[in-house]
Parts: C-alpha cells; structure tokens; sequence
C-alpha cells in the first residue's frame, strides 16, 4: 500500500462479529475465556485490548515496523524505551529537545544511574568519540524542539551498524507522513500521538514502533508489566485522527512555508528556524529526509527582548496561546515559560533556547488569516 491507503487501511480489519467498518471501542477491562488459559486472544485489556491493538497495528504499518504500542502519553512511551537499560548504561541524546524529555532523562533516571550525554549532532562522524562498550542508546529529535534542527539519520544509524547500540527517533514533529526513520535505519521511532497523529486536540497519547518482532517483544512485556497503556476510547480518538494525517500534514506544511517566509521578511523579526526555507542551514538534508517541511516554526525579535515576544503572544487572535502543538487550529508558544522552562536558564541560554524564541504550530486554517493575524499581532 502507499502511504494515502495505509493510514485508512493499513493493519485494519473490518470487525469480525457484526462487519462494522469502523473500529468498535472496546469499553472493557476483562474478556470471558472458555477454560482456564484458553481464549479468544484477549484477557485482559492492560495487556491487550481490540481497540487499542487496532491502533497498534495502524501505526507499525504507517511507519513500516513490525510492532507498534499505543500509551498512556509520548513521556509513558519515552519512560517504556528507558525501562530496556541497566543501570551502568549510557545514552547519547540530541541537545536541543523537548523539555519533558530533558526533564526525564536527568531528574528520573540520571538517579538509576544512567548517564546522559546531550550533544550538537550537527556533525555526526564526531559522535563516533563520545560512543563507549557503555553506550547502549542513542536518543534523537528531528526536527528538534525548538529550534529545529535536524539530524541524518542514516547517518546515525551507520554510524553505529554492527554495534550493541539501540537508535531511537522521537518523530513527533514530522510524523509518519513526512519522515519515517526506520526506512533509514533506526530501531525504534516514538510519537507523541497527542500532536499530529491525533490532529484533533482532543487525547493526550504515545506511541512506539519496533523495526523488529523481538525488540517489539520486549517493549510490549515493559508497557504490560508497567501498565502505561493508552485506554479504548483514546485508541479509537487517535485512530480515526491518522486516517486524515496526510490530508492534514500536506496543508500543515503548505501553511507553515507561507508563515516561515513571510516571517523571514518580518523587520521585527531575527531569525527564523524553519527546514523549508533555504536559509536554514540543513536545507538539503531536509530536502533528502523530508517529503515536506511541515508545520513547526520558531523564530527571534531583532530586539531580543523577552517583553517584545510576550507581547506579540498576547495579542494575536487565530493562533491560540497554549501548550501542544500538531492539533488543525494554530497554536503559539513561548518555550522559556512553557514547553521548555523544565530546563535550567543557563542550559537553555547554551542552546539558543532565548527569552525572546517562539514557536509557532502552523494549523489549517486559511493561509490568509494567518498573516493577517501575525501582522495585527506585530502591530500592537
């Protein structure tokens, strides 16, 4: 199937008692078995539910893996792939990345004796002299967030052929539609499904998919024993919400060039973080990585007053003040205080996290409004 067909039929079944096209949501917690041990493929709806397993089954085929697991949210996900390392083993994760991620790794599990080592992956081949017979994981965003760097990822994963060393992808802000990691090579990509795959705003999700049956094994057995499971009805949320991911992620990507540009020729504005436009310093690798450019934007006020960016987040009107993104109506952010404030000022100023960055969640809505809404909020 090619991808358009995949994420309406991909793994999907129409259900077996009555023919229904759509999913039921299996609202149970326990399934009858016909003698001790012996049942219909469900017992109990932590470690399987048909709702759930439908979901699961849409997300190994869109990202070509062979397991996927549906959670409880993207952390739970991040939280199953720690749960595969001992203490002892260490981590090379990507620099600029998702505050909760940064918040997890050091606050949670730096105290279980795991050691993480943040670097710029800017130049892969300078990776190869961080890697020790330790090093059992390499954690990766891209494009990050926020400033949206991107990483090679076949790069990576040559990188490190051969070796005991697993390479994990969070693809939240590409999503399947625009970059699938395992074609190039990682082990295990994770979703916050809450952001695209969900598109609706509406369920707080996670997700993991396996490039292999035994590495799916294993991470199915943590989130059984573990129980950050994701329950029916956001299973069924999520579900119907990938049906419409390339619809949706082709007008994401169409209106976050547009804003990116006209951004780009904004006179408040310094610098803007954006793999679509020509200026941004991996826009081949963009090119070779990602079907489009999608539609995650940050950018800096000339002033590089944190008041200045403030202001402008506090009068704009179509793009909604919140945490989140991925969502069809578009989203404005301020990472210092919000997606990022987990991560200590001084460690933020080190990565270009500055008082003055937002980001913008570029929606479907009408490309016009949205200008018009940026330019009325610079006007103020």
């Amino acid at each position: 199937m090619n991808f358009n067909t995949k994420v309406i039929h991909g793994g999907q079944h129409h259900e077996s008692a009555t023919g229904s096209v759509n999913v039921p949501v299996f609202l149970t917690s326990t399934f009858a078995q016909k003698s001790p041990g012996i049942h219909s493929g469900y017992e109990y709806s932590r470690a399987a539910n048909p709702t759930r397993q439908a979901l699961e089954d849409s997300l190994a085929s869109i990202e070509n893996g062979a397991r996927g697991l549906a959670f409880g949210s993207g952390l739970a996900a991040i939280d199953c792939v720690l749960k595969l390392l001992s203490p002892g083993d260490e981590i090379i994760s990507v620099d600029d990345l998702y505050g909760g991620s940064y918040r997890m790794f050091t606050r949670l599990f730096e105290k279980y004796q795991l050691k993480f080592t943040f670097v710029n992956f800017d130049d892969v081949s300078k990776i190869a002299d961080l890697i020790t017979d330790k090093t059992k994981l390499i954690w990766l965003e891209t494009p990050t967030n926020p400033l949206m760097k991107l990483v090679d990822i076949k790069a990576v994963t040559d990188l490190v052929k051969g070796k005991d060393i697993l390479v994990a992808v969070d693809n939240t802000f590409a999503s399947p539609y625009i970059q699938r990691p395992i074609d190039l090579g990682a082990d295990i990509v994770m979703h916050s499904a809450t952001k695209y795959l969900g598109g609706h705003s509406d369920a707080i999700a996670g997700a993991l998919v396996a490039k292999t049956a035994e590495l799916g094994e294993k991470l199915h057995f943590i989130q059984f024993a573990s129980g950050g499971i994701l329950g029916p009805h956001d299973s069924y949320l999520i579900l119907r919400g990938i049906k419409t991911l390339a619809l949706r992620m082709q007008r994401h990507s169409q209106n976050g060039l547009v804003v990116a540009k006209y951004l780009e020729s904004h006179p408040a504005v310094d610098k803007v973080f954006y793999p679509g436009l020509e200026s941004h310093p991996q826009f081949e690798l963009a090119k070779r990585q990602m079907k489009e450019p999608g539609g995650m934007v940050s950018f800096t006020f000339k002033s590089g007053k944190k008041e200045d960016s403030i202001k402008f987040l506090e009068h704009l009107k179509v793009f909604t003040l919140a945490e989140s993104l991925g969502g069809v109506e578009s989203l404005a952010n301020h990472p210092a205080l919000m997606t990022h404030a987990s991560i200590p000022a001084e460690k933020r100023a080190e990565l270009g996290i500055t008082d003055d960055l937002v980001r913008l969640s570029v929606g479907i809505e009408d490309k016009e409004d949205l200008i018009a809404d940026l330019e009325k909020a610079f006007g103020k």
